[in-house]
C-alpha cells in the first residue's frame, strides 16, 4: 500500500493547526509526514472537515454503562438520599448479574459508543473478576477477554487495568457484594496479568497494566508489591485516588496519611502511575503529584457528587493530565475537557481558570502565526496526548512516528460553522458535541465513518440488538 495523505480543510497537528496541509499515512500505520501531499501518495480529500488527533479515555469501567438512566433518583424507594454509596449499591447489583456475554455487549456498545465519539484508545479498569458465586470461571479470565474482545470488534485500542481487590476497607472483609472482584492475594492479579499478556501477544491495539483498586479496598502491602511488579514489568499502574472524603478519613484513620501520601510511602507514585479522581487533596499531595498523571472524570464526578478536581493545583504542581469517562454516564471527551474548566469557574467565580495569566506563548499556532488559545490545548492534550501517555502509549498530536489515530470535525455542522484556523480548536473544545465528529481513523484503518461503523467493523444494528437483549436480562 502506498503512502495515504488526507488532505482536509484544516489540520490540527504536532501542536499546529494548518490549512492545506496534509497528513501523510504510513503502510504500518503510524504518521510518516504532515504538509503537502508527497509524490505517488494515495491522496484522500476531505473537503469541509478538519482532522484532530483522536481521543482516549484513559479511565473506564464499561459495564457501567448498563447503569445509565437507572440511578438518577432522589431517594432509592426507601427514604435515602441518594448519593455516591447509594450509587454504589446499585451498580453492585447490576455487577452481581452479568455473564460473560452481557458483559461483551454492554462493553461493545459502551466502546462503539465511544469510537463515534472519537476515542481510539479506552483505558479499562477491570474488577469484575469471577462468577456470580465468586468462584473462578472455567477460564479464570472469561470476563476480562469478553472486554478486550468487545474493543477489538468496534476497532479501537483497549489498555485492560487488571485490578486487584482484596477487602471492603480497613480491617473489614469483603461484602457479598464484593465477592466478584475479590482475590486471596496480590499474586493473583499478576499472575492474570501473565495470562493476558500471552494470550493477546501479538494482537495490535491490546495491552495490559495493574490497578490496585484503591487504598480503601488494597491492603498497603498490596499495593506496594503491586506497584514494584508494574514498575519492573514497565506497565501502567492505575489506582482510585482521594474520590470521596470518607475515603480520604478512613485512609487517615488507618496509615496515619491521606491515600497520595501514603503511596508515596509505598513507592507507588511515579511517571507510569496515574491516580485516578485526585479530587480531595492537601497542598503536601499535591506536590507528590509532581509528574505523576491525574485521570479527571468530570461528568461522572459531577453525576456522583465526587467533587471538582483541583486541575488548576495540580498543573501548577507539575501533575500530568488526562481523562476518563469512568462510569460511563456520558461518552464525550469533548465533554470531558470542557467540564475540567468549567467546573472550576463554578468554584472560583473566575473564567479561563487553567490558563495562566503569565502564560502569553501558546503550545501551538496557527497557519500564519496568529494566537492560538491556550487553555482550549491544555484541554485537548489532556483528551488526547494525556490519555495516551497515561496509558503508557506514545500518541494524541499527530507527531511523524505516532500512530495514526485521528478524527474528522463537520465543519459545517452548527456548533462549529464559521470556525477558522485561529479559533478552530477552542471552538470545538468549548461548543462543539460527539455529534460532530463524522469519522474515526485508528492506525490509519477506518472505525468509524459518516457516524457509522465502518465496514468490516461489529455493525451497529448487531451492536444494539445484543446491548438491547443483555439490559433486558440484567433488568429481569
Amino acid at each position: 500500500m502506498p503512502l495515504r495523505a488526507f488532505l482536509p480543510d484544516l489540520l490540527v497537528a504536532d501542536g499546529r493547526v494548518q490549512a492545506g496541509a496534509a497528513l501523510v499515512v504510513s503502510e504500518s500505520g503510524a504518521v510518516a509526514a504532515v504538509g503537502p501531499p508527497p509524490p505517488g501518495a494515495e491522496l484522500h480529500r476531505l473537503p469541509g472537515a478538519a482532522i484532530l488527533p483522536a481521543f482516549a479515555s484513559a479511565h473506564g469501567h464499561s459495564f457501567q454503562r448498563a447503569l445509565r438512566g437507572r440511578t438518577e433518583w432522589r431517594t432509592n424507594g426507601s427514604g435515602v438520599r441518594s448519593t455516591f454509596w447509594t450509587w454504589r449499591e446499585a451498580m453492585y447489583a447490576v455487577a452481581a448479574r452479568l455473564s460473560p456475554d452481557d458483559l461483551h455487549a454492554v462493553a461493545r456498545l459502551a466502546f462503539h459508543e465511544l469510537a463515534r465519539a472519537g476515542v481510539a484508545v479506552a483505558g479499562e479498569f477491570h474488577y469484575v473478576q469471577h462468577d456470580p458465586a465468586g468462584r473462578p470461571y472455567a477460564d479464570p479470565d472469561a470476563l476480562a477477554v469478553a472486554v478486550v474482545e468487545a474493543a477489538r470488534e468496534v476497532g479501537i485500542r483497549i489498555v485492560l487495568l487488571r485490578a486487584a481487590y482484596a477487602r471492603a476497607g480497613a480491617g473489614g472483609a469483603a461484602e457479598p457484594a464484593q465477592r466478584r472482584f475479590v482475590e486471596g492475594d496480590p499474586a493473583a492479579a499478576i499472575a492474570a496479568l501473565e495470562r493476558l499478556t500471552g494470550r493477546f501477544r501479538g494482537a495490535a491495539g491490546v495491552s495490559f497494566g495493574l490497578a490496585p483498586h484503591s487504598v480503601r479496598a488494597c491492603p498497603a502491602e498490596w499495593i506496594r508489591d503491586l506497584a514494584g511488579e508494574a514498575a519492573r514489568r514497565e506497565v501502567p499502574l492505575h489506582l482510585h485516588v482521594s474520590e470521596q472524603p470518607r475515603e480520604v478519613q478512613e485512609c487517615m484513620a488507618e496509615h496515619g496519611v491521606p491515600p497520595v501520601l501514603l503511596l508515596a510511602r509505598l513507592g507507588a507514585l511515579g511517571p507510569r502511575t496515574t491516580a485516578v479522581h485526585a479530587i480531595h487533596l492537601s497542598d503536601a499531595e499535591l506536590r507528590a503529584l509532581a509528574g505523576v498523571h491525574v485521570c479527571a472524570c468530570p461528568t461522572t464526578e459531577r453525576n456522583l457528587g465526587d467533587g471538582v478536581v483541583p486541575a488548576d493545583r495540580l498543573l501548577a504542581a507539575g501533575a500530568r493530565l488526562s481523562l476518563g469517562v469512568d462510569s460511563h454516564a456520558q461518552g464525550d471527551l469533548l465533554e470531558e475537557a470542557r467540564e475540567l474548566e468549567l467546573h472550576l469557574r463554578l468554584v472560583t467565580g473566575e473564567r479561563a481558570v487553567l490558563q495562566s495569566p503569565a502564560e502569553q506563548v501558546p503550545p501551538g499556532r496557527a497557519s500564519g502565526g496568529a494566537r492560538v488559545d491556550a487553555l482550549a490545548w491544555t484541554l485537548l492534550t489532556a483528551a488526547s496526548a494525556g490519555g495516551y501517555a497515561s496509558l503508557g502509549m506514545r500518541g494524541g498530536r499527530l507527531a511523524p512516528g505516532e500512530p495514526a489515530d485521528f478524527v474528522a470535525v463537520d465543519l459545517d455542522h452548527p456548533a462549529v460553522a464559521g470556525a477558522t484556523a485561529e479559533d478552530l480548536v477552542p471552538t470545538i473544545v468549548f461548543g462543539a458535541s460527539s455529534g460532530a465528529i463524522t469519522s474515526l481513523w485508528v492506525g490509519g484503518a477506518p472505525v468509524v465513518q459518516a457516524g457509522r461503523a465502518a465496514p468490516g467493523r461489529a455493525p451497529e444494528v448487531e451492536i444494539l440488538r445484543d446491548y438491547r437483549a443483555a439490559l433486558a436480562r440484567l433488568r429481569a
